[in-house]
């Protein structure tokens, strides 16, 4: 891994939060995710399961975790299984985690082979009463393929019907949306990663550079800074383009007098980041484009504020849209009429800014968290409002990740990140 190594007392700390929360006599497996095949011998890159990664900090294929806190033996409340590493190994593939390189990653004493991994389950299960298992609950999850997760509770169900089942998922999803200190450095060391990737484009960005040649700029630094790379999919949309949510062909060529939508983060150490910043290719705004750029900055700085502990997101989200409402009425994209005759169920403002405003982040960009519960200090949301106007061909977001406080307005983790429109142009025509 290019990261540095993360102390495993974070680890330590997850997993007595994730045991504390389970039924008395259960067992709780988590498994790593698979290499998935592109054709013939081409695989993708491997991307560790964020559940496992969480409570062990283990980032390698073919290792399973299982956690059984009211186990008999000292020795069986923790125990990793990992793929047994040999010379041959080691000479196509790398170093893999030996016992007691896992020790030191996971603070777990108890490793296994993956080998002995039926035998010791089975021991396990005749002890235990429950098994807890780890599905995919998020409110954005869509998985069409088999997953080794999956795969596993399949297994399970067959080999043991008599066992209670009880779900990982709604422990995980609390835990893991309030951040330790540990986690809260780690998004702000990828969101430094991302800054400076914003800088370097900020001197490099000119007419007729295309949005391919911006993707390599940043991809460039990233990895330069111990990040693998974007924490997802680039989205660097010139011109019209920005009015297409989720445009990530960026193989177009930037033109004078166009703005630049830059959806773009980096990772670090599986942990994301998740910026947004809208810049001229000439390097100055028009007026028009200033005017709706400032509209949008308002309304961010506003919903920023609002993100305090005991706020429900639904809510939360209806007071943005009406800041929204009344700044697409100061720039004339709305009239009163508009707004006296809306729907309800989609208000004016949706017209021209149709998704969210906020979602946790952390090990996934769109993190766990439970959206119908307040709320809480140390949960780290994105704040990112957008105003798309297909008929000017431009479209404007602006996206900062915060940190819930216990008091007060939320701590910036992107507060060094060049936002301001002065600052933009002073950097880009400097």
């Amino acid at each position: 891994m290019k990261y540095h190594q993360i102390n495993s007392a974070l680890f330590v700390k997850n997993r007595k939060k994730f045991t504390a929360e389970m039924k008395p006599n259960s067992v709780a497996v988590f498994n790593s995710n698979d290499i998935y095949p592109v054709s013939a011998d081409s695989t993708l890159p491997f991307a560790q399961h964020r559940d496992i990664f969480y409570l062990s900090g283990v980032d390698q294929e073919e290792s399973i975790l299982l956690l059984f806190p009211d186990a008999p033996y000292e020795n069986q409340k923790e125990i990793l299984f990992l793929k047994e590493t040999n010379d041959h190994i080691a000479v196509w593939e790398g170093e893999k985690l030996s016992k007691e390189r896992a020790f030191q990653v996971s603070g777990i004493r108890t490793v296994y082979w993956l080998q002995d991994f039926h035998k010791v389950l089975n021991e396990m299960m005749t002890y235990a009463d429950t098994m807890y298992i780890n599905t995919n609950e998020h409110y954005r999850a869509s998985v069409e393929t088999e997953t080794r997760e999956a795969r596993f509770i399949k297994w399970w169900k067959e080999r043991y019907p008599a066992h209670n089942v009880a779900k990982s998922n709604p422990i995980l999803q609390r835990i893991r949306s309030v951040k330790e200190s540990e986690e809260i450095d780690l998004i702000q060391q990828a969101c430094d990663i991302t800054e400076k990737g914003f800088r370097r484009l900020l001197s490099f960005v000119k007419p007729n550079v295309t949005e391919y040649e911006i993707e390599a700029e940043l991809i460039h630094e990233f990895v330069r800074n111990r990040s693998k790379g974007f924490a997802y999919t680039p989205i660097i949309a010139s011109g019209n383009n920005a009015n297409v949510l989720h445009y990530i062909e960026n193989n177009q060529q930037c033109k004078a007098g166009d703005l630049i939508l830059l959806d773009v983060a980096a990772e670090y150490a599986n942990y994301s980041s998740d910026m947004t910043r809208t810049i001229p290719v000439s390097g100055k705004f028009s007026d028009r484009q200033k005017a709706v750029y400032n509209a949008v900055l308002k309304v961010k700085n506003e919903a920023t504020k609002m993100l305090t502990p005991g706020t429900l997101w639904k809510q939360y989200h209806i007071e943005v849209g009406k800041i929204m409402t009344s700044e697409l009425l100061g720039l004339g994209l709305l009239d009163k009429a508009d707004v006296q005759n809306e729907n309800p169920e989609w208000p004016a403002y949706k017209k021209y800014f149709m998704h969210g405003t906020s979602h946790h982040m952390g090990l996934d960009t769109h993190d766990y968290g439970l959206l119908h519960e307040p709320m809480k200090a140390n949960m780290v949301f994105t704040v990112e409002p957008g105003i798309y106007i297909p008929n000017e061909k431009f479209g404007i977001r602006l996206e900062d990740n915060v940190v819930v406080q216990e008091k007060g307005e939320p701590f910036n983790l992107m507060r060094n990140i060049p936002i301001e429109v002065d600052e933009i142009e002073s950097l880009m025509n400097s």
